[in-house]
């Protein structure tokens, strides 16, 4: 058992002072003066903020890129990495590779970073169609296998399989059903290009249909300058909007949402996530492959901070798009993305100026004072 003394904290609403009982893997108790029972690990946090893990739902687990032949296919996450980034939730996928990678792998990473001490869940499918599976059925995989909770795609871009709307309601409605059968969100992920087609596939998709909005969680929304009004249509259907962090312009981010509160948008249908260890590429006008690099998972703990430090916005709402809305979106909650009596007892503890102290992932600690505490199983001289 963990008794938290005298934390700030935010659930993502703020509560004020309070103490956090953590027994096993969940929290217990949330309230003033909790009394420390027989065994348990006393943390002194006066001074501290404490608020839910972060949840990245946007992750290449095993590693994305190649676009420039095999040399520049980036290296899988390491446990390490995804702690020191505040994040205990992450969801796994696939990228444009879906020839040297597969589902299986993915699984099986996933699988060893529950192992490891944190939450993971994974995609069947990458960019392209047929979408790679493990059983030979995406509704199976969905349906059977634990970790997988829905399917990966890409539309509007040069490297996606340019599907039709038929076939998107297809892939869709057994994405849909094999949610409802396995008791998970059942979601297509879609990888958003900067193509001119934009999200109109899916506006045609559920006009034509019955499938809820909320099955479609197109990524990369501010991509382009047309990309993020047609999120907030999505958003405003029911659907959900989600974001790659982005630093390169402290003021971009918090102005987006901003326009995003103008428009009358749901906030809570508005996610961030990181798109770590995938690699970012840029290309010529010929389609030439011009510079590729990595993405860092840290970036979801500094657009944290970024959100409240250049856009002035309140911890307790800036903490939603990576916390409780996630959750929400992903359909782990109420046992993820909140502070509360029977949640996951995924917990962090900020310093005064936001620095990340301790990260607790389901009731271990994994991270105290600044100081990594676990490492995966075969990373050294971390």
């Amino acid at each position: 058992m963990i008794l938290i003394k005298e934390a700030d904290i935010y659930a993502p609403e703020h509560l004020g002072i309070r103490d956090v009982l953590i027994c096993g893997e969940r929290v217990e108790a949330v309230g003033e003066n909790l009394p420390a029972l027989c065994n348990c690990r006393i943390i002194e946090a006066r001074g501290k903020r404490l608020t839910p893990g972060l949840i990245d739902q946007h992750v290449h687990l095993v590693g994305g890129g190649g676009e420039g032949s095999f040399h520049t296919r980036t290296p899988e996450i390491c446990l390490s990495a995804l702690i020191r980034s505040g994040i205990t939730t992450v969801l796994g996928l696939l990228g444009t590779d879906d020839m040297t990678r597969s589902v299986e792998n993915l699984v099986a990473k996933a699988k060893a970073l529950t192992e490891e001490g944190i939450t993971a869940y994974a995609l069947c499918g990458a960019y392209g169609v047929p979408s790679l599976t493990i059983t030979g059925s995406i509704k199976k995989d969905i349906a059977f296998i634990n970790e997988i909770i829905g399917l990966k795609l890409a539309i509007s871009d040069h490297r996606a399989p340019n599907i039709s709307v038929d076939e998107l309601i297809r892939l869709a409605s057994d994405v849909r059903v094999a949610g409802m059968i396995g008791g998970k969100a059942g979601i297509i992920v879609i990888h958003m290009g900067d193509g001119a087609g934009r999200l109109d596939p899916v506006f045609e998709a559920l006009e034509r249909t019955n499938i809820p909005a909320k099955t479609f969680h197109p990524t990369h929304m501010a991509r382009t300058e047309e990309l993020p009004q047609e999120g907030f249509k999505l958003a405003k259907l029911g659907g959900y909007m989600d974001i790659t962090c982005d630093l390169s312009d402290p003021g971009r981010m918090p102005a987006l949402l901003k326009e995003a509160r103008d428009q009358g948008v749901p906030m809570e249908r508005l996610t961030f996530s990181s798109d770590g260890q995938g690699s970012w590429s840029n290309y010529d006008a010929y389609g030439n492959l011009a510079e590729i690099g990595v993405t860092d998972v840290g970036t979801m703990y500094a657009q944290l901070v970024n959100l409240v430090r250049d856009g002035n916005m309140d911890l307790s709402e800036a903490l939603t798009y990576f916390t409780s809305n996630a959750a929400r979106a992903l359909e782990l909650y109420p046992h993820k993305g909140h502070v509360a009596p029977g949640a996951d007892a995924d917990l962090l503890l900020l310093g005064p100026d936001l620095e990340l102290d301790t990260v607790i992932a389901r009731g271990k600690l994994m991270l105290e004072n600044g100081r990594l505490l676990v490492k995966g199983t075969y990373e050294t001289n971390i």
